[in-house]
């Protein structure tokens, strides 16, 4: 009889890599060609832009990375922030002076490598931590690292699709097509 648990954890690991790794070049694609100023632009209703879009996902991927090593100690307690707290957070969301779209693809390329190296060494995908408080987690629940990479996932393709709304509003460019 074969043993087929490492290959099946390696081919899971993989599926989650390239998946994530798709969502990722969509959100990067939403850039291509731009100048700093069209980055930073908001170009509907929302106050984001693609920059911001992009500072978004990298701190909420290098947090989830963190909380996957570390727990919930390396998370936010969200639901003892202060006013001042979210409006520091809400700066994610948009390009602060002196600020380049260069540097923030830059920074978003090391926590994806860095990602990508963390979930390729861990030990086991099925190891999980209690949710950080928040008023959205539920009470007592808990994440595996293969719960917090698909949350990631799903996060960074929502946001790509975000990111090509923007993106066809400012000059009608489309990710797709």
């Amino acid at each position: 009889m074969t043993d087929t648990t490492n290959t099946t954890v390696v081919d899971e690991r993989a599926d989650l890599l390239e998946a994530l790794a798709k969502h990722r070049h969509f959100l990067r694609f939403t850039t291509r060609d731009l100048t700093d100023e069209q980055a930073g632009a908001r170009t509907t209703a929302s106050a984001l832009c693609l920059g911001g879009l992009i500072k978004h996902v990298t701190s909420v991927e290098r947090a989830w990375a963190a909380f996957i090593v570390e727990g919930p100690s390396a998370m936010p307690d969200f639901s003892a922030m202060t006013e001042a707290d979210f409006a520091k957070r809400a700066d994610e969301f948009r390009m602060l002076p002196g600020e380049t779209l260069a540097g923030v693809l830059a920074e978003y390329e090391e926590v994806a490598r860095s990602t990508d190296e963390l979930v390729a060494k861990l030990p086991d995908l099925s190891a999980s931590h209690p949710l950080p408080r928040a008023p959205w987690n539920e009470e007592g629940a808990r994440w595996s690292a293969r719960r917090v990479l698909l949350h990631v996932i799903a996060e960074t393709a929502q946001h790509a699709g975000h990111a090509d709304i923007i993106r066809e509003s400012l000059d009608g460019a489309k990710t797709m097509s």
